[in-house]
Protein backbone atom coordinates (compact mmCIF):
# COMPACT_ATOMS: atom_id res chain seq x y z
CA UNK A 1 0.00 0.00 0.00
CA UNK A 2 1.49 3.49 -1.15
CA UNK A 3 0.32 7.16 -1.30
CA UNK A 4 2.29 7.71 -4.75
CA UNK A 5 1.17 9.62 -7.20
CA UNK A 6 3.35 7.22 -9.61
CA UNK A 7 1.32 5.44 -12.31
CA UNK A 8 1.02 1.88 -11.66
CA UNK A 9 3.29 -0.16 -14.37
CA UNK A 10 0.00 -2.64 -16.09
CA UNK A 11 1.99 -3.39 -19.19
CA UNK A 12 2.29 -7.37 -18.01
CA UNK A 13 -1.45 -7.08 -17.00
CA UNK A 14 -3.36 -6.85 -20.75
CA UNK A 15 -6.73 -7.88 -19.38
CA UNK A 16 -6.68 -4.62 -16.72
CA UNK A 17 -9.01 -1.84 -17.64
CA UNK A 18 -6.26 1.15 -16.63
CA UNK A 19 -9.28 3.12 -16.37
CA UNK A 20 -10.88 1.79 -13.72
CA UNK A 21 -7.56 0.32 -11.68
CA UNK A 22 -6.35 2.03 -8.51
CA UNK A 23 -3.49 1.40 -6.17
CA UNK A 24 -4.83 1.23 -2.73
CA UNK A 25 -3.75 4.74 -1.58
CA UNK A 26 -3.10 4.98 3.23
CA UNK A 27 -4.00 8.00 2.72
CA UNK A 28 -7.80 7.40 1.81
CA UNK A 29 -7.94 5.35 5.31
CA UNK A 30 -7.47 8.66 6.92
CA UNK A 31 -10.44 10.64 7.81
CA UNK A 32 -10.08 14.51 8.36
CA UNK A 33 -12.71 13.62 11.36
CA UNK A 34 -14.33 10.76 12.76
CA UNK A 35 -17.70 10.36 12.79
CA UNK A 36 -18.86 12.11 16.62
CA UNK A 37 -22.17 9.45 17.30
CA UNK A 38 -21.75 6.34 19.29
CA UNK A 39 -21.54 3.33 17.54
CA UNK A 40 -24.73 1.80 16.20
CA UNK A 41 -25.45 -1.34 16.98
CA UNK A 42 -28.46 -3.72 15.28
CA UNK A 43 -28.62 -7.47 17.46
CA UNK A 44 -30.47 -10.20 16.27
CA UNK A 45 -31.83 -13.75 17.75
CA UNK A 46 -33.39 -16.28 16.65
CA UNK A 47 -35.41 -18.10 18.67
CA UNK A 48 -39.17 -17.17 20.40
CA UNK A 49 -38.91 -19.22 23.37
CA UNK A 50 -40.56 -17.73 26.21
CA UNK A 51 -36.86 -18.18 28.16
CA UNK A 52 -34.94 -18.30 25.13
CA UNK A 53 -30.89 -18.55 25.77
CA UNK A 54 -29.86 -17.10 22.11
CA UNK A 55 -32.26 -13.71 23.34
CA UNK A 56 -30.92 -13.51 27.33
CA UNK A 57 -26.88 -13.99 25.92
CA UNK A 58 -27.89 -11.20 22.98
CA UNK A 59 -29.18 -9.02 25.97
CA UNK A 60 -25.68 -9.36 28.03
CA UNK A 61 -24.33 -8.46 24.72
CA UNK A 62 -26.45 -5.19 24.39
CA UNK A 63 -25.25 -3.96 27.98
CA UNK A 64 -21.79 -4.90 27.15
CA UNK A 65 -22.62 -2.43 24.25
CA UNK A 66 -24.04 -0.26 25.90
CA UNK A 67 -20.99 0.15 28.49
CA UNK A 68 -18.73 0.72 25.80
CA UNK A 69 -20.13 3.81 24.35
CA UNK A 70 -22.45 1.93 21.74
CA UNK A 71 -25.85 2.76 20.49
CA UNK A 72 -27.37 -0.30 20.50
CA UNK A 73 -31.46 -1.86 18.90
CA UNK A 74 -32.43 -5.09 19.47
CA UNK A 75 -35.07 -6.84 16.60
CA UNK A 76 -37.92 -9.06 18.15
CA UNK A 77 -38.52 -11.41 15.07
CA UNK A 78 -42.11 -12.47 16.75
CA UNK A 79 -44.29 -11.73 14.26
CA UNK A 80 -41.87 -11.06 11.36
CA UNK A 81 -43.40 -13.50 8.02
CA UNK A 82 -41.31 -15.81 6.40
CA UNK A 83 -39.03 -14.92 3.68
CA UNK A 84 -41.58 -14.03 0.38
CA UNK A 85 -44.28 -15.03 1.76
CA UNK A 86 -45.47 -11.36 2.44
CA UNK A 87 -44.73 -8.34 0.55
CA UNK A 88 -41.26 -5.91 1.63
CA UNK A 89 -44.09 -3.59 2.61
CA UNK A 90 -45.24 -5.28 5.61
CA UNK A 91 -44.49 -3.75 8.85
CA UNK A 92 -42.15 -6.27 10.59
CA UNK A 93 -40.10 -6.06 7.27
CA UNK A 94 -39.78 -2.42 6.54
CA UNK A 95 -38.83 -2.20 10.64
CA UNK A 96 -35.61 -4.72 10.11
CA UNK A 97 -34.96 -3.54 6.86
CA UNK A 98 -34.94 0.22 9.00
CA UNK A 99 -33.07 -0.99 11.90
CA UNK A 100 -30.15 -2.74 9.04
CA UNK A 101 -29.98 0.64 7.20
CA UNK A 102 -29.56 2.59 10.40
CA UNK A 103 -26.79 0.26 11.59
CA UNK A 104 -23.19 0.12 11.27
CA UNK A 105 -22.68 -3.07 12.98
CA UNK A 106 -24.08 -5.97 13.85
CA UNK A 107 -24.45 -8.87 16.33
CA UNK A 108 -25.78 -12.31 15.21
CA UNK A 109 -26.80 -14.71 17.73
CA UNK A 110 -28.53 -18.33 17.75
CA UNK A 111 -29.52 -21.51 19.01
CA UNK A 112 -27.83 -24.57 17.42
CA UNK A 113 -30.87 -26.51 16.08
CA UNK A 114 -30.72 -29.82 14.22
CA UNK A 115 -26.74 -29.18 13.81
CA UNK A 116 -27.62 -25.69 12.41
CA UNK A 117 -28.55 -22.03 13.10
CA UNK A 118 -32.45 -21.40 13.72
CA UNK A 119 -34.64 -20.74 10.33
CA UNK A 120 -36.00 -17.68 12.41
CA UNK A 121 -32.66 -16.23 12.46
CA UNK A 122 -32.34 -17.03 8.76
CA UNK A 123 -35.38 -15.87 8.00
CA UNK A 124 -34.57 -12.45 9.95
CA UNK A 125 -31.56 -12.52 7.39
CA UNK A 126 -33.41 -13.04 4.02
CA UNK A 127 -35.37 -10.25 4.58
CA UNK A 128 -32.28 -8.06 4.38
CA UNK A 129 -31.76 -7.39 0.95
CA UNK A 130 -28.47 -7.44 -0.84
CA UNK A 131 -29.69 -4.17 -2.64
CA UNK A 132 -31.85 -1.82 -2.09
CA UNK A 133 -31.89 0.60 -5.61
CA UNK A 134 -27.65 1.44 -5.81
CA UNK A 135 -27.46 1.03 -1.79
CA UNK A 136 -26.02 -2.09 -0.35
CA UNK A 137 -28.12 -2.01 3.33
CA UNK A 138 -25.49 -4.44 5.12
CA UNK A 139 -22.10 -4.06 2.71
CA UNK A 140 -19.22 -2.48 4.65
CA UNK A 141 -20.56 -3.24 7.95
CA UNK A 142 -18.91 -5.15 11.15
CA UNK A 143 -20.70 -8.31 12.38
CA UNK A 144 -20.28 -10.22 15.57
CA UNK A 145 -21.30 -13.98 15.64
CA UNK A 146 -22.70 -15.93 18.54
CA UNK A 147 -24.32 -19.10 19.28
CA UNK A 148 -26.21 -21.56 22.10
CA UNK A 149 -26.18 -24.63 22.41
CA UNK A 150 -27.98 -27.34 24.89
CA UNK A 151 -25.04 -29.49 24.47
CA UNK A 152 -21.50 -29.52 24.23
CA UNK A 153 -19.49 -27.05 22.42
CA UNK A 154 -20.23 -26.69 18.83
CA UNK A 155 -19.46 -24.12 16.08
CA UNK A 156 -21.80 -25.04 13.20
CA UNK A 157 -24.36 -21.90 13.76
CA UNK A 158 -21.89 -19.54 13.41
CA UNK A 159 -19.93 -20.94 11.03
CA UNK A 160 -22.92 -20.60 8.88
CA UNK A 161 -23.48 -16.99 9.99
CA UNK A 162 -19.77 -16.45 9.00
CA UNK A 163 -20.85 -17.37 5.45
CA UNK A 164 -23.81 -15.43 5.29
CA UNK A 165 -21.87 -12.63 6.92
CA UNK A 166 -19.22 -12.86 3.99
CA UNK A 167 -22.53 -12.83 1.32
CA UNK A 168 -23.66 -10.38 2.59
CA UNK A 169 -20.72 -8.05 1.92
CA UNK A 170 -19.66 -7.53 5.76
CA UNK A 171 -16.96 -7.41 7.39
CA UNK A 172 -17.46 -10.28 10.03
CA UNK A 173 -14.91 -9.98 13.04
CA UNK A 174 -12.26 -13.09 13.79
CA UNK A 175 -13.24 -13.83 17.53
CA UNK A 176 -16.74 -15.66 18.14
CA UNK A 177 -19.06 -17.06 21.07
CA UNK A 178 -20.16 -20.42 21.55
CA UNK A 179 -21.72 -21.01 24.78
CA UNK A 180 -22.44 -24.98 25.29
CA UNK A 181 -25.17 -26.06 27.63
CA UNK A 182 -26.17 -22.83 27.93
CA UNK A 183 -29.56 -23.72 30.37
CA UNK A 184 -26.44 -24.28 32.86
CA UNK A 185 -25.03 -20.37 32.01
CA UNK A 186 -27.81 -18.05 33.28
CA UNK A 187 -29.41 -17.68 36.62
CA UNK A 188 -33.17 -17.31 37.44
CA UNK A 189 -33.29 -13.64 36.69
CA UNK A 190 -32.01 -14.66 32.86
CA UNK A 191 -28.46 -12.87 33.82
CA UNK A 192 -24.99 -14.79 32.69
CA UNK A 193 -23.50 -16.58 35.45
CA UNK A 194 -19.55 -16.09 35.56
CA UNK A 195 -17.65 -18.29 33.64
CA UNK A 196 -15.06 -18.53 30.93
CA UNK A 197 -18.04 -18.24 28.04
CA UNK A 198 -19.36 -14.74 29.63
CA UNK A 199 -15.80 -13.71 29.29
CA UNK A 200 -15.35 -14.43 25.89
CA UNK A 201 -18.55 -12.45 25.14
CA UNK A 202 -16.78 -9.79 26.47
CA UNK A 203 -14.00 -10.22 23.93
CA UNK A 204 -16.39 -10.46 21.60
CA UNK A 205 -17.91 -7.47 22.03
CA UNK A 206 -15.02 -5.46 22.32
CA UNK A 207 -13.85 -6.43 19.31
CA UNK A 208 -16.81 -5.54 17.39
CA UNK A 209 -16.69 -1.88 19.11
CA UNK A 210 -13.16 -1.67 17.79
CA UNK A 211 -13.55 -2.96 14.44
CA UNK A 212 -16.57 -1.19 14.00
CA UNK A 213 -15.17 2.54 15.03
CA UNK A 214 -11.63 2.16 13.34
CA UNK A 215 -13.56 1.01 10.02
CA UNK A 216 -17.11 2.64 9.65
CA UNK A 217 -16.05 5.57 8.44
CA UNK A 218 -13.54 4.15 5.72
CA UNK A 219 -16.42 1.80 4.94
CA UNK A 220 -16.99 3.06 1.51
CA UNK A 221 -13.16 2.99 0.50
CA UNK A 222 -12.89 -0.83 1.86
CA UNK A 223 -15.45 -1.96 -0.14
CA UNK A 224 -14.80 -0.13 -3.63
CA UNK A 225 -13.94 -2.86 -6.13
CA UNK A 226 -12.86 -2.64 -9.90
CA UNK A 227 -15.20 -4.89 -11.41
CA UNK A 228 -18.11 -2.66 -9.53
CA UNK A 229 -16.41 0.77 -10.90
CA UNK A 230 -15.86 -0.99 -14.38
CA UNK A 231 -19.08 -2.00 -14.36
CA UNK A 232 -20.67 1.22 -13.42
CA UNK A 233 -19.22 2.50 -16.35
CA UNK A 234 -20.26 0.47 -18.67
CA UNK A 235 -24.20 0.99 -17.54
CA UNK A 236 -23.39 4.64 -17.51
CA UNK A 237 -21.99 4.97 -21.01
CA UNK A 238 -24.80 2.45 -21.73
CA UNK A 239 -27.47 5.03 -20.63
CA UNK A 240 -25.77 7.69 -22.15
CA UNK A 241 -26.30 6.97 -25.44
CA UNK A 242 -29.70 5.55 -24.76
CA UNK A 243 -30.40 9.67 -23.80
CA UNK A 244 -29.12 10.77 -27.19
CA UNK A 245 -31.40 8.66 -29.27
Amino acid sequence: MTDSAEAPNLSDLPLIDPTHFQVPQQGALQVAARAPHPPRILLLYGSLRERSYSKLLTLEAARLLQAMGGEVRLFDPAGLPLPDAEPASHPKVQELRDLAAWAEGMVWTSPERHGAMTGILKAQIDWIPLEVGAVRPTQGKTLAVMQVSGGSQSFNAVNQMRVLGRWMRMLTIPNQSSVAKAYQEFDEAGRMKPSPFYERVVDVMEELMKFTVLTRDVAPYLVDRYSERRENAAALAARMRQDSL
